[in-house]
């Protein structure tokens, strides 16, 4: 019999079967009436998720190339940009704002550090940015930032405000207009539980006035282009039509259970994560607190390998995590918890690294981390 599968990574994560079906469909004709009305519901779907009255903007791309139309859109040559760093992807941004010549900055942290006001604050009085780069939820670490704060700052220096909410958005709150919030990026492949494949944008009114002045070459992500088509339901060029009829399928099923009744989920799971780890004497690197519910960052025990971990609990079990970046790739390894899951998938992947540790030497009471977990998640969501 094959192995059950578990994919249990931060990303892509596991897509429900309705919406794996729906995208098997016969292939709707892009330029074709039934396509135009499907992504006309489906960019009014995505401006509820995202909170917002801005214009959504809809590319066939990872969240990378959603990134890389934000810098080619607001950016020229030479122009001041503060990223803020606390992992893999806040340097990302930063290697990317730099191909494209802009002037960058960091308000770096080590990794697993909580971004805070103050510091942004200081760092804008010293060297003034017109465009500030913050990553809401730092995978590479399990940190989510406080962006309703950070923005604040950002607002009063007269900066915009760019956010990275690739695996954010749809798990945890995210208030695009009321945080004031000028350019947000997600992706179709996380908590948006729709196979990877499409990068979605909000785009405020200030960031449409500095689009308009930017002087970087752009093509195939020129945003102008792409709000022209999408005001008929249509795409400049040849978008992944099936992905689109996924993520449609996939917001209507998010919007049915409730975006706030989505983030106690998430909630929910990541506290019973958490404890269950701990209840195993692992220590967590991402931080211990409700807003950490995206992706929760373990480190092993003295003498344990997390590579090797990884590995087993894929060969052994059938089950997939995310190993750590970089320094941490030794050490670290990542449960993801966004998008289509319940405590029982959780509870699958803490026993299973129950099992490998014991058979490993390690000390560890059996069964602990999954009474655990599930007392967890009842005190957090009132349900088992």
């Amino acid at each position: 019999m094959p192995m059950k599968r578990y994919l249990m990574a931060p990303g892509p994560t596991p897509v429900p079967e309705e919406v794996l079906a729906a995208g098997a469909r016969p292939i709707l004709h892009h330029r074709g009436p039934d396509f135009r009305e499907l992504m006309s519901r489906c960019l009014g779907r995505l401006q509820e998720v995202f909170r917002t009255r801005n214009d959504i903007l809809v590319f066939t791309a990872s969240g990378s190339g959603g990134f890389e139309s934000a810098v080619v859109n607001l950016l020229s040559p030479g122009d001041p940009v503060l990223v803020v760093s606390s992992g893999e992807f806040g340097e990302r941004w930063s290697a990317l704002v730099s191909v494209y010549g802009a002037t960058v900055d960091e308000l770096r942290y080590a990794w697993g550090e909580t971004p805070r006001p103050e510091d942004l604050r200081a760092r804008l009085a010293e060297s003034p940015a017109e465009v500030v780069v913050v990553v809401h939820s730092e995978t590479s670490t399990g940190v989510v930032a406080d962006v309703e704060a950070l923005a604040t700052v950002v607002r009063e220096a007269g900066a915009l405000t760019v956010v990275d909410a690739v695996s954010s958005l749809g798990a945890v709150p995210l208030e695009t207009d009321s945080w004031g919030l000028d350019v947000v990026v997600a992706g179709s492949q996380k908590a948006l539980m729709t196979p990877p494949g499409l990068s979605v944008l909000a785009v405020s009114d200030r960031a449409w006035e500095r689009a308009a002045t930017s002087s970087t070459p752009r093509f195939y992500f020129d945003w102008e282009k792409l709000r022209a088509s999408l005001e008929t339901g249509s795409t400049p060029f040849t978008p992944a039509v099936s992905i689109v009829v996924s993520l449609d399928a996939a917001l209507g099923m998010l919007l049915e259970e409730g975006l706030d009744n989505a983030f106690a989920r998430h909630a929910a799971l990541g506290r019973a994560c958490r404890e269950g780890a701990k209840a195993m004497g692992l220590e967590l690197f991402s931080p211990d607190e409700e807003r950490s519910a995206i992706v929760t960052a373990i480190l092993t025990p003295d003498g344990v390998n997390a590579r090797d971990l990884v590995l087993a609990l894929r060969e052994r079990f059938g089950i997939t995590v995310a190993g750590g970046h970089g320094d941490l790739g030794a050490r670290m390894f990542r449960i993801g918890h966004i998008g289509y899951y319940d405590v029982f998938d959780i509870t699958t992947a803490l026993a299973a690294v129950e099992v490998l540790l014991a058979e490993s030497g390690v000390e560890i009471e059996r069964g602990a981390a999954v009474a655990r977990a599930l007392e967890a998640f009842r005190e957090s969501a009132g349900v088992v």
